[in-house]
């Protein structure tokens, strides 16, 4: 991932970063499961990276992407639709059933293979963008909005 610019200097891009990280880590358990039918077992992944998306969505979408969206509205429209998308595959199994749908493990996958595009275009597009164009006032509103929803994550030990 990114490391060039400087943006995970700041905190709230530093748990972003971090939890596109876990995500990241979470999805390469699905592509093993499907093969083996393992319907479960990619639903119980997919639970987990709903929960590391939760509070994730909600500081880009009222932190981050706010303080962006007057510079590029065209761009973080299309991020906030993938967030919709991605967030109505994952919901298929947020009351813990495994779906008796057969295409889901292929739209799951699917949906997957856009969120790491997704991934791509914050930490090479938005974050080193947001670095060059918040203000320290903005910033302070998006580290903010960070603190409040917190991280599914554990903080890392300095």
């Amino acid at each position: 991932m990114c490391e060039y610019c400087g943006c995970q200097s700041l905190a709230s891009i530093d748990e972003l970063t971090r939890e596109h990280d876990e995500v990241v880590r979470l999805i390469s358990h699905l592509r093993p499961a499907q093969p083996a039918g393992d319907v479960a077992g990619m639903a119980e992944v997919a639970r987990e990276i709903a929960t590391v998306l939760g509070p994730h969505t909600h500081v880009e979408e009222h932190g981050l992407f706010p303080a962006m969206a007057g510079d590029f509205p065209d761009r973080i429209a299309v991020l906030e639709a993938e967030h919709r998308h991605i967030e109505a595959v994952l919901a298929e199994v947020a009351d813990g059933v495994t779906p008796a749908d057969r295409t889901w493990p292929d739209r799951l996958l699917g949906a997957m293979d856009l969120l790491r595009s997704h991934i791509l275009k914050e930490q090479d597009g938005v974050f080193p963008a947001a670095l060059a164009h918040l203000s320290t006032e903005e910033w302070e509103a998006v580290e903010a909005v960070c603190e409040q929803a917190g991280s599914a994550l554990p903080r890392p030990v300095t």
